[in-house]
């Protein structure tokens, strides 16, 4: 079965599982549409929630697209460049593109580079934060599907280190938001009022960070 859009076609992939009781429609990284679904299920009911749900899945594509060209290539603080391997020691930034050795190493490098500025990004919110809270230990590693995590109880933040790609308006939001977590670990609406308080503009900057 398949999916057609933009003159291109798209795989869909039906799952059928125990003790689903709803069908759910996914687009993933490989721009498969997965239908999870009961054994029920028949092909005919499937094919016409598919047809019933189509601009969903559109936008579905639009966005798993659009977060593969976002995350395409060598990105630094919110700007894209071509890497040049050479015979430079050190990594040097000129307009669009990085000079960079033969040997580099481009996780050593963000890692490197995070563990200096989310510190330093984390200290400073800290610092003009609107509410009384205990300082966070700071602990940065890769992650798939979070920005960030707070640990209540040990007030240990977590950031993932692709923040360390983007603007780092970006990276003051999600410091905010764990931060938050300190105050009220849920994401009720008082929640939000206190992320609101300490960044008026967290709206803009969290629907955006869907595209990455």
């Amino acid at each position: 079965m398949q999916f057609a859009y933009n003159n291109k076609t798209y795989d869909i992939v039906i799952e059928k599982k125990k003790g689903t009781r709803n069908t759910y429609i996914r687009v993933k990284k490989d721009l498969a549409i997965h239908v999870t679904t009961n054994y029920f299920s028949s092909t005919h009911s499937i094919e016409k929630l598919i047809r019933e749900n189509y601009d969903r899945i559109c936008d579905m594509i639009d966005i798993q697209e659009t977060k593969a060209r976002n995350n395409s290539g060598f990105f630094y603080l919110g700007k894209q460049y071509t890497i040049v391997y050479g015979d430079s020691k050190k990594v040097e930034f000129r307009g669009d593109k990085v000079y960079v050795p033969h040997d580099f190493d481009v996780d050593a490098w963000y890692k490197k580079q995070a563990k200096t500025l989310f510190l330093e990004r984390l200290n400073e919110n800290y610092e003009k934060y609107s509410r009384n809270i205990p300082y966070p230990k700071l602990r940065i590693r890769k992650m798939t599907s979070r920005w960030g995590v707070c640990n209540t109880r040990s007030h240990v933040i977590t950031l993932n280190l692709e923040l360390i790609k983007r603007d780092i308006c970006y990276l003051d939001y999600v410091i905010i938001h764990e931060m938050t977590h300190l105050v009220y670990g849920d994401h009720s609406t008082r929640f939000w009022k206190v992320v609101e308080e300490n960044m008026p503009g967290y709206k803009k900057y969290r629907d955006e960070m869907k595209e990455f």
